[in-house]
C-alpha cells in the first residue's frame, strides 16, 4: 500500500515539475535580468580580436651529418659537397600597435632569426612580415606589415596592474585559431624564470599554451597590458601559471627598436654578488637582503657617484633589493641615460646616492676576421649580467639570418666558453684562431639550457 501511494506521489510530482519548466525553446539565459543586460566580453573583444594576428616562420637550418663529409660516402652515393639543409616552421602569435605603420609586437623567440615570416589576419590575410628589430634580453620583437585596414590595439600602462585585476588572453594556441581565455592577475614582477636575461613578468591564470607565445594580455577595457610569453608546466601545457611581459617594458624595447634597431641599455658599471650568510657575518649585516659590489670599473657611473667594493645595494629607485639578480634586473630594464637613486650601506650606515646609468662600452670584433666561416658574426666581451653568470666567455652580440654560423644554430645572446679545446675567457683569448683554421669549427656554447656544441663547416 506504501509503495503504491509512494509510486503515485512520485508520478504526480515529475508530472508537476515538467508544467513549470520552461521547453526546450525557452532553455537558454534570458537577455536581460531585472532589465540589466548580462555581463559579456563579447563586445570588448570585437574591438581587441582584430588586432591579434598569427605569426608563422620558417627558418632555414644546415644539417651536420659527419657521413656527408666523407668524399668515399658522397661518391657511392651521388651526393654534391653542398651542405644540407632543413626547414623548421613554428608558430606564434603578435599584436598590431600601430595600424598606420603596421607595427606589430611579438615575441624574440618567435621570429628571431626566421628567414620568412607570414602574418595572418583575422579576416584570413596572409601578409609577409618585415623584422624591425629583436630584443632577447626581453624576448621582444617587433614586425612590420604593408596592410589596409589594420586595427591596432590601445596601451595601458601595466605599472597601474594590481593583483586579482581582470585579464583576458587572446592567441592562437597549438594552431587551432584565434582562441580567448580568462582569468586575474596573480602576481607581479616575477622573475627568475630563464628565458630571457631582463625580467619583470606579469603572472596569469589565463589559459597560456603554445602558439599564445607573442599574444595580447589585455584589460576589461580591452587595452593591451602585457604580450604573452611563457607558461611554468610539466607537461607542457596550461595550468594556470602563465607569464607576460607588461607593456611599460615592452612599449619602451619597442620604441627602441623602431627608431635604432637595437636596445641601448644603461649601465652602472658594478660587479655584484648575493649575500651569504658568511659575508653577512662579515660586513656586520643584520639579514641577506641586498647586493654586495665586488667590483667597480674605472670611471664608470657608479665610481662617479662613489661606490666602492664592499658597498651593500639595498635598494634600487625606492624598490628594496634582496638580491644581486634583482639589482642586475632593474639596471637591464632601465634605458640609458636614465637617472636612478641607490640605497647604500656602508660601515653599517645607509646613504642615497644618485647615478645615471651610461651605455656601457663593450669591445667588439668581426669574427670573420678570424674565420671565413664566422662572416655575418660579431663577437663581444660580456656585459655586466652576462658576467654575473659566472660562466665567463664571449657574447655573440649579433648574427647575420643567413650566414653559416646561423644555418648552424649559433644565435644572438649566446656566450662561448669554448673552442675546440681552447678554452675563451675573453676576446684576447681569440687571437691564435686565425692561424689555426681547423676544418671543423666547433663552438661550446652556455645558454640558460646547458652547455651545448655548435659545429661550423
Amino acid at each position: 500500500m506504501h509503495r503504491r501511494v509512494l509510486r503515485s506521489f512520485t508520478a504526480a510530482f515529475a508530472i508537476a515539475l515538467i508544467a513549470v519548466l520552461p521547453t526546450r525553446s525557452h532553455a537558454t539565459l534570458p537577455p536581460v535580468v531585472n532589465g540589466q543586460p548580462l555581463p559579456s566580453l563579447a563586445p570588448m573583444l570585437q574591438n581587441v580580436t582584430p588586432a591579434v594576428v598569427n605569426i608563422s616562420t620558417k627558418t632555414r637550418v644546415r644539417v651536420n651529418n659527419p657521413f656527408f663529409d666523407d668524399p668515399v660516402f658522397r661518391q657511392f652515393f651521388g651526393l654534391n659537397g653542398s651542405p644540407r639543409e632543413q626547414v623548421e616552421q613554428s608558430l606564434g602569435s603578435g599584436v598590431i600597435v600601430d595600424a598606420a605603420k603596421g607595427y606589430i609586437l611579438t615575441n624574440n623567440h618567435v621570429v628571431g632569426g626566421a628567414d620568412d615570416i607570414t602574418v595572418t589576419l583575422q579576416d584570413g590575410r596572409n601578409v609577409k612580415g618585415t623584422l624591425v628589430g629583436t630584443d632577447p634580453a626581453t624576448d621582444v620583437a617587433v614586425v612590420k606589415i604593408s596592410a589596409d585596414h589594420l586595427q591596432a590595439l590601445p596601451i595601458a600602462d601595466s605599472s597601474a596592474l594590481r593583483v586579482g585585476d581582470f585579464v583576458v588572453a587572446v592567441g592562437d594556441p597549438f594552431g587551432l585559431g584565434q582562441t580567448v581565455t580568462s582569468g586575474i592577475i596573480s602576481a607581479l614582477g616575477r622573475s627568475g624564470l630563464g628565458g630571457s636575461s631582463f625580467q619583470n613578468f606579469i603572472q596569469t591564470d589565463a589559459s597560456i599554451n603554445p602558439g599564445n607565445s607573442g599574444g595580447a594580455l589585455v584589460n576589461l577595457r580591452g587595452e593591451l597590458v602585457g604580450i604573452n610569453t611563457m607558461i611554468l608546466s610539466p607537461s607542457g601545457g596550461n595550468v594556470g601559471i602563465g607569464f607576460a611581459i607588461p607593456t611599460k617594458i615592452a612599449g619602451e624595447v619597442m620604441q627602441q627598436l623602431i627608431a635604432h634597431g637595437k636596445v641601448s641599455r644603461g649601465s652602472l658599471g658594478v660587479q655584484t654578488q648575493d649575500i651569504t650568510p658568511n659575508i653577512a657575518k662579515l660586513l656586520g649585516l643584520k639579514d641577506n637582503n641586498g647586493a654586495v659590489v665586488t667590483r667597480v670599473m674605472p670611471g664608470s657611473p657608479a665610481d662617479r657617484a662613489g661606490l666602492q667594493t664592499g658597498d651593500v645595494v639595498t635598494a634600487i629607485n625606492g624598490t628594496p633589493l634582496h638580491s644581486s639578480d634583482e639589482l642586475n634586473n632593474a639596471e637591464g630594464l632601465l634605458p640609458a641615460n636614465s637617472e636612478v637613486s641607490l640605497s647604500v650601506l656602508r660601515n653599517g650606515a645607509t646613504r642615497q646616492v644618485t647615478a645615471q646609468l651610461t651605455p656601457a662600452k663593450i669591445a667588439t670584433l668581426d669574427a670573420g676576421k678570424l674565420d671565413p666561416r664566422l662572416a655575418g658574426v660579431t663577437f663581444s666581451e660580456l656585459d655586466d649580467q652576462q658576467a654575473s653568470q659566472g660562466t665567463g666567455g664571449i657574447s655573440v652580440a649579433s648574427v647575420s639570418p643567413n650566414s653559416r654560423a646561423a644555418q648552424a644554430g649559433l644565435s644572438a645572446g649566446d656566450v662561448i666558453v669554448g673552442i675546440g679545446n681552447r678554452r675563451i675567457t675573453s676576446l684576447r683569448d681569440l687571437q691564435g684562431l686565425a692561424a689555426a683554421r681547423p676544418r671543423q669549427l666547433v663552438l661550446l656554447v652556455a645558454t640558460d639550457e646547458g652547455l651545448n656544441y655548435v659545429v661550423i663547416q
